[in-house]
């Protein structure tokens, strides 16, 4: 069974930090694109960051983009997201995602940590 769990959530003040974990198991880990998504109260959830197999190509979404990494470390089955300048509109449900090379779409999804950024 394909396992997707997120860790690292917490509160934290405008302009803080925050470093998101999920670690991934029942997969071949390093055949997977990896990604992170935020949904707030009220919208849609949102693409936040990707990363591919190796690491070499890596997106953001523009509000992010400046703030907040992804990273991976394929020998420890783990991707990443370390958020900083944290602002009171990066407050989500932040859920990693999993989707194969030669997938359309996003096939794993973990189960979420909240994240709250106070003003």
């Amino acid at each position: 069974q394909v396992q997707l769990v997120e860790s690292g959530g917490g509160l934290v003040q405008a302009g803080g930090s925050l470093r998101l974990s999920c670690a991934a198991s029942g997969l071949s880990f390093s055949n997977y694109y990896m990604g992170w998504f935020r949904q707030a109260p009220g919208k849609e959830r949102e693409f936040v960051a990707r990363i591919s197999t190796s690491g070499r190509t890596i997106d953001y979404a523009d509000s992010v983009k400046g703030r907040f990494t992804i990273s991976r470390d394929n020998a420890k089955n783990t991707v990443y997201l370390q958020m900083n300048s944290l602002k009171p509109e990066d407050t989500a449900v932040y859920t990693c995602a999993a989707r194969r090379l030669a997938s359309t779409e996003y096939n794993y999804w973990g189960q979420g940590t909240q994240v709250t950024v106070s003003s």
